[in-house]
């Protein structure tokens, strides 16, 4: 890898702008209530800013907690909105309110969309921005990490405002999101992109959503049917992701549906019956996937669990144990990583048994020749395998709640 030394000690690569030296300081966060205890944190590491954002949220509601990952590319401010308002928009849907949080949580993603273009979504990135290019729509500005309580009782409508951004298409910069919905028995998954959620069951590693990458046979179909192509493993050349929330540039086509577009922010949904066996989830970026296998990150926490139980302090070894010595290659992304760990017993919930599926069907992260399997086999949303994206593969069918392993 070519690599070149530049004013301000930084360091130019084939992968992006490094510093001369790792920003290891970490925003760490611990909290719980009846159901659930949480830890999390996140670090710079070697990039030149921090553009990933998260949120944790042990009561969106009396039975309801929120977690979410929000890993961003080309700037900072859309993972910094999606980090404010998603949680918000999940629970001012009318499906919500009905208790169809896979079809709130669905919408809440588009929405994210919507929000950010006109008068009013110029404005409110600008605000969570501190630049903003004017020509590109790229803004920049300061990681945004909301806490429980912040934000959850606005009623704001989004009103249309007129002003000189009433064109404003979006920003061209985007982010990941990977979400997790506790309430009850149940776990809500939402993801587009390559962030990850993985349950750890009877210490197996089961991963509860999929890599997004440009090859999937299903992302390469809707990528090149909406005018689009892939270059060395890169949508149109240049985004690394089949699917994201912001990215205006890939959904510029008026006669596709949102997600229909080059690159999409329709998540994949995954609604999971939890019972005694989960130990824990984790949600995290691609800087943490890229170090670590789905089964050597849960065996990892597992052993760190025996001499720490402050679990913001496990999430900060992980991404120590990540974080590479030189800059350049694997280990030198932003990292940011939630552990939820569930408080025993779990309320068992009407199947009793396995957990539950959705039909959709989609190729595993790393094997878009995997075969399709029946409905309901498996732990994840898809009826097929979802290893993980490196040679360390997940287990892909759990087994039974209360079984012997």
């Amino acid at each position: 890898m070519k690599r070149l030394w530049c004013s301000h000690g930084f360091r130019l690569s084939e992968m992006g702008i490094y510093l001369s030296s790792p920003k290891t300081e970490k925003f760490s966060e611990d909290g719980e209530n009846v159901k659930v205890r949480y830890g999390l944190s996140s670090m710079q590491g070697w990039r030149a800013a921090m553009e990933d954002a998260h949120a944790a949220i042990t009561d969106l509601d009396a039975s309801t907690s929120f977690f979410g990952v929000y890993d961003g590319h080309g700037g900072k401010v859309v993972a910094k909105f999606c980090a404010k308002y998603l949680h918000q928009q999940v629970l001012k849907n009318e499906a919500y309110q009905q208790g169809d949080i896979g079809t709130s949580v669905h919408k809440a993603f588009f929405r994210m969309d919507e929000m950010m273009r006109g008068q009013r979504g110029w404005r409110e990135l600008a605000a969570l921005g501190d630049r903003l290019n004017k020509f590109s729509g790229m803004i920049e500005g300061f990681i945004w990490s909301p806490r429980n309580g912040d934000g959850n009782g606005n009623t704001d409508d989004w009103a249309f405002e007129e002003g000189p951004h009433s064109d404003f298409p979006g920003p061209t910069s985007g982010c990941t999101s990977c979400v997790a919905i506790i309430r009850e028995n149940q776990l809500i998954v939402a993801n587009a992109g390559d962030s990850r959620c993985v349950i750890s069951r009877k210490g197996q590693a089961y991963n509860l959503s999929r890599d997004h990458k440009p090859d999937l046979e299903v992302e390469r179909e809707r990528i090149l049917r909406a005018g689009g192509f892939i270059h060395a493993g890169r949508v149109n050349g240049s985004l690394n992701l089949a699917r994201a929330i912001g990215d205006m540039e890939f959904k510029q086509n008026k006669f596709l549906p949102a997600e229909k577009q080059i690159v999409t922010a329709d998540p994949d949904i995954n609604i999971v019956d939890l019972c005694d066996d989960d130990d824990f989830i984790v949600l995290a970026c691609d800087g943490v996937w890229d170090c670590m296998s789905s089964q050597q990150l849960v065996d990892f926490i597992h052993e760190q669990l025996n001499s720490e139980s402050k679990l913001s302090a496990v999430c900060e070894r992980v991404l120590d144990r990540c974080l590479a010595p030189t800059a350049g290659g694997e280990g030198c992304d932003n990292m940011t990583m939630i552990l939820v760990q569930f408080k025993k017993p779990i309320p068992s919930g009407p199947s009793g048994d396995e957990p539950s599926a959705s039909s959709e069907k989609f190729p595993a992260s790393d094997d878009v020749n995997a075969e399709s399997a029946s409905p309901g086999d498996e732990l994840s949303a898809s009826s097929e395998k979802l290893p993980a994206s490196d040679s360390v593969n997940a287990e892909s069918k759990p087994a039974e709640c209360g079984s012997s392993s």
